[in-house]
């Protein structure tokens, strides 16, 4: 299993020469960091130990560079904090100590270094201080060891304690695609682009494209390196080097990640669980709309605060629901572990842990609203699901928004999806999307009702077209997704369907006693004039009756085979036409092409009626259109 090992402490507490007495490396790597004995930048070594090299990130401890270390103090492992026997807990222990809970780091060693400086009775003391520094932290359990660089006391045991700690660490694989909070980027003479950062999940190999989220630029990766060797791929939890080639122009820079393809949403406002700080020099409380800064990954971003419920603060080490609403785009994802720090970038203000990376605005006094943020908190991957796929506007989902939604893989999704009570899947040709047995109830509900209601008002039409019942959904809902759910519904015998329109299964079309009357006053006007009948503006002014129920009386007709609608609001007796069939056979088999004229002669009808009844013969097959005029298809050459 791979390990990344960090360093905190306040500035000139030995944390660089820990690290060298460790590694036999020097992580001060510029020359102002040499010429002035601090550390600035982030600085990297590794560990050999019994079966594995960890890598170590060494951070610099000084109050203005507390965002550098905040760039490497995600996704560590294990971290060795240092406090100085001669100074004892200064403010950078205690933002340190604050910042390391926040950040839910939950094993470290506490190294008291300059050991050689003071009596055994101020080691004693200073270890009680950080007992009491590290109570109610995740941090309140961690060992601490006594060390001297200069006499190389506690060096054995530390590196004991070190293997002992990584050896019993049970950490579950990282979920979701690969990810890299980039935290150097620089150019390598004879290579390119390098950057530098600390992998959370996934694999990458050579070859592989990568994404960098918020900039949405693809590169493709040249070489891997873990601790400074080349390797065919590296894995989540490492100390990775890629080297990277991309179309001209292409740039990449601290705080933006790499990640696999498959991740493509950043985000500019997430749900979260926060904490106030209790430690140190943090503020007496968060208000709401406070400006704040917020520090994820290798990221910073300034942002407002907006707490959501009744409370307008946080006090300090309490907790709360809010969303974070952040100036430029990020790739945060459920999960992510994030710091607040004040506007000024002063102080430590709290911290937490992401709980949905793109919602919607909230009404910040929404009934219900406390018990969904509780669910996305603590509820099982099923439920969080369920309560994502509720919230979206459309009635289903493909897995792709809900996977890189719960930072997991398809593989490690599909089957919690499909063994889900709430969630129901809709099999597609293109590939299963996902509801939720909410909208699938609220969807059948809909549609049923809204057929009901249009048997009640229509009785004499056979149903109602399918895209105008998928306009009465509760939810967009696309048309193949929509076919989809008529397909099932129609399975268990909720409706019925013939052609395009649906219909509840036991609804049947009988004409009563007046509109029986008209159909026979109908048919005997049709009859009067077989190939010049009214048309329907005509049929509605003789019968004197409203258009809507004479509709529903002619597709009665229609769907009894009674009558034909060969043009728009033009109607024809069954039996007019196929006698006309009949004639146009039998007296025009001549090869020769007959024109729209000769017809209208022949039958002793106007142009109204004949282009209409030419153009329906040619639809039944009886004749074949040659430039203007017609023969019988079977007389075509």
């Amino acid at each position: 299993m791979p390990f990344v090992i960090g360093t905190a402490g306040h500035i000139d507490h030995g944390k660089t020469s820990l690290v060298k007495a460790l590694t036999g490396i020097d992580t001060d790597r510029l020359e102002e960091e040499k010429a002035r004995g601090i550390s600035i930048e982030l600085g990297f070594a590794h560990l050999d130990l019994p079966g594995t090299r960890a890598g170590i990130v060494d951070v610099p401890g000084h109050e203005r560079f507390i965002r550098h270390m905040l760039a490497g103090a995600h996704g560590l492992d294990l971290v060795l904090f240092t406090v100085a026997a001669d100074d004892g807990v200064m403010p950078q222990t205690e933002e340190h100590v604050a910042i390391l809970h926040l950040l839910g780091i939950e094993h470290a060693i506490f190294v008291v270094t300059k050991a050689d400086l003071v009596p055994d009775a101020r080691l004693a003391d200073v270890e009680q201080d950080i007992r009491i520094l590290a109570a109610g932290t995740a941090l309140e359990n961690a060992p601490v060891v006594p060390f001297s660089f200069v006499t190389g006391r506690g060096l054995d045991a530390l590196r004991a304690r070190i293997a002992e700690t990584l050896e019993a660490f049970d950490r579950p694989a990282r979920p979701g695609y690969f990810r890299l909070p980039i935290d150097r980027a620089f150019a390598l003479r004879g290579h390119g682009l390098v950057v530098t950062g600390t992998a959370l999940a996934g694999q990458v190999g050579v070859g592989d494209r990568l994404r960098a989220l918020p900039s949405n630029q693809v590169f493709r990766v040249r070489g891997v390196q873990v601790h400074n060797e080349p390797v065919p791929h590296a894995v989540g939890g490492q100390r990775v080097a890629l080297n990277l080639s991309a179309q001209d122009g292409a740039s990449i820079e601290r705080g933006q990640v790499l990640c696999d393809e498959r991740l493509s949403s950043g985000s500019t406002r997430f749900d979260a669980s926060i904490e106030a700080c209790a430690t140190g020099t943090a503020s007496p409380a968060l208000k709401h709309h406070q400006r704040v800064r917020v520090h994820v990954g290798t990221s910073e971003r300034m942002a407002r605060v907006v707490l959501l419920g009744g409370e307008d603060r946080v006090d300090s080490g309490h907790t709360a629901f809010c969303q974070i609403v952040l100036s430029d785009p990020v790739l945060v994802l459920r999960g992510d572990r994030f710091v607040l720090r004040d506007e000024a970038a002063q102080r430590t203000l709290g911290g937490g842990v992401v709980l949905h990376p793109w919602p919607r605005v909230r009404r910040r006094r929404d009934v219900g609203l406390q018990r969904s943020m509780a669910t996305l908190q603590r509820g099982d991957l099923a439920q969080v699901s369920e309560l994502y796929i509720d919230d979206q506007d459309t009635f289903a989902v493909p897995i792709g928004p809900i996977r890189e939604f719960l930072n997991r893989t398809d593989d490690q999704l599909a089957s919690a999806l499909a063994d889900a009570a709430g969630i129901r899947v809709i099999e597609l040709e293109g590939g299963a999307v996902y509801t939720t047995q909410t909208k699938w109830l609220a969807a059948r509900d809909a549609l049923l009702t809204a057929l009901r209601a249009f048997h009640a008002s229509h009785p004499l039409a056979a149903g109602r077209e399918m895209e105008t019942l998928r306009d009465t959904l509760p939810a967009h809902t696309p048309a193949h997704v929509f076919r989809a759910v008529i397909a099932q519904l129609e399975a268990e015998s909720l409706l019925a369907r013939d052609g395009s329109v649906l219909r509840l299964p036991g609804h049947t079309v009988a004409l009563g006693g007046r509109e029986r009357d008209m159909a026979e006053r109908i048919v005997r006007l049709l009859r009067d004039a077989p190939l010049s009948p009214p048309d329907l503006p005509q049929l509605e002014a003789t019968l004197a009756v409203e258009r809507g129920r004479l509709l529903d009386v002619l597709r009665v007709l229609e769907a009894d085979a009674a009558i034909v609608r060969v043009a728009v609001g033009l109607y024809f007796l069954t039996d007019s036409l196929t006698d006309l069939k009949r004639v146009v056979r039998s007296e025009f088999a001549s090869a020769d092409p007959f024109t729209p004229a000769a017809f209208r002669n022949r039958f002793g009808t106007s142009r109204k009626y004949a282009i209409p009844l030419l153009e329906y013969l040619d639809r039944e097959g009886v004749t074949v259109r040659v430039g203007e005029a017609r023969r019988l298809r079977s007389a075509a050459p």
